[in-house]
């Protein structure tokens, strides 16, 4: 029996998963084993849509359409946990599988916090991520850097350090190093990230560690939990998943390459961080950069940290309805309510139609408040800073407007 921390080369029985799949197809035939067993009543992930750059989000209840979401795609900067909000009832009436890298990890933590999502009803298998790169950006990398039609690209990875295509005339690679150096490369806050394995998910999967002959051919299998204990014993007793020891090499080569990728993170949130300047001078860059704002509000639609009822952005007497670009008080009002709880997603930032660096913005504020408070958001249970503020006439109205009690740390059975 398996049991939290325990490590694995897993790989799928299935011969059309374990060629369709990325790394010996063991996440896709975890996911078959959910439905097929009914463990699960759904699974969600993300397949390929018209094209590499395109990721679409799909709910499948029929086993054999698992094999459509196989492979990985790095050109697909989705958020699935606000999903689970948006469209899912937050898995309270269904029990749902879903494949999640880092962020999207911390998303459906904080969503639990604010009883958005019922998480004893999700199998959370988190998959490591070193980043992710913008649709958009990809294409011109991929046209400017690489010489190559971006519509002529069948495939592409990270691997190694390098961003690889791969064409019908073979495979090509760049040092993902060189692309940042020159602006290409993986999303900002992606650079920034330091949730590269999300061992807050019932199992962690991904092909950094395996070496040798399973090369390419299994994944790394990290169990973080009893569910994700029992999802993997019950699929490897049924024979829909082979499993092995990893080599010990292996497993020091996965902590170096998350350790690298660590050290990383941090050398572009200095860089980053530091560009913003501080104090007077970091508050009128914001003041100029969210003067483009035309109040189209994707950064609220999309921030997993935003799900209120009534959206105070909304109510005239603290936003004027109609002013384009919105007084500063639109901005300052995310600020407070997202600061201490942002999980530099970068969706906010991802999708301004503007091009304003919200999630710049917003992670600097949240480092500030994490090092002043020790609060880390998205990685447990742990209730935000702001929700211990105690100010009754708040905690009194807030009460007063139902679904709009974000908190109830007082609550008693």
């Amino acid at each position: 029996m398996s049991a939290k921390g325990d490590m694995y080369y897993a790989w799928s029985t299935d011969a059309d998963l374990l060629a369709k799949g990325e790394c010996g197809g063991a996440v896709s035939s975890l996911l078959k084993f959910a439905l097929e067993s009914k463990m699960v009543d759904a699974v969600l992930a993300v397949k390929k849509g018209a094209d590499i750059y395109d990721a679409v989000p799909t709910l499948i209840t029929n086993p054999e359409e698992i094999a459509q979401t196989a492979g990985s795609l790095h050109c697909g900067t989705l958020l699935l946990s606000k999903l689970f909000k948006k469209y899912l009832n937050g898995a309270r009436d269904m029990k749902i599988a879903v494949t999640l890298k880092g962020c999207d990890v911390m998303g459906m933590y904080e969503l639990a916090k604010r009883q958005q999502i019922n998480l004893d009803n999700v199998y959370m298998i988190g998959l490591n991520c070193g980043g992710s790169v913008s649709p958009v950006s990809a294409r011109k990398m991929i046209a400017e850097k690489f010489g190559v039609d971006p519509d002529t690209v069948i495939k592409e990875e990270i691997d190694k350090g390098q961003f690889i295509i791969e064409t019908a005339e073979g495979h090509k690679g760049i040092k993902m190093d060189e692309l940042e150096e020159e602006g290409y490369g993986r999303r900002s806050n992606c650079r920034r990230c330091k949730m590269k394995v999300p061992r807050q998910a019932d199992l962690a999967c991904g092909n950094w560690g395996v070496i040798g002959d399973k090369a390419g051919k299994a994944t790394f299998v990290e169990v973080c939990s009893e569910k994700g204990a029992a999802l993997l014993d019950a699929a490897t007793k049924a024979g829909k998943l082979a499993t092995e020891a990893p080599n010990p090499k292996g497993i020091e080569i996965r902590g170096k390459v998350e350790s690298a990728m660590l050290k990383l993170g941090d050398s572009w949130r200095a860089k980053d961080f530091a560009s913003l300047g501080e104090g007077s001078a970091r508050l009128k860059k914001i003041v100029e950069e969210t003067s483009r704002c035309i109040k189209c509000y994707q950064c609220i639609e999309n921030c997993p940290i935003c799900y209120c009822v009534e959206c105070s952005t909304k109510k005239p007497y603290l936003v004027k309805p109609g002013e384009v670009p919105p007084n500063f008080m639109f901005h300052l009002i995310r600020f407070a309510h997202i600061s201490d709880s942002c999980i530099n997603c970068g969706q906010c930032q991802e999708l301004c139609a503007m091009d304003i660096p919200n999630s710049l913005f917003m992670h600097a504020l949240q480092v500030d408040l994490q090092e002043m408070f020790g609060f880390v958001p998205g990685v447990d249970m742990t209730l935000p800073v702001l929700a211990l503020v105690e100010e009754n006439e708040e905690r009194a109205r807030l009460a007063g407007t139902g679904s709009d009690q974000i908190f109830n740390i007082f609550k008693t059975e």
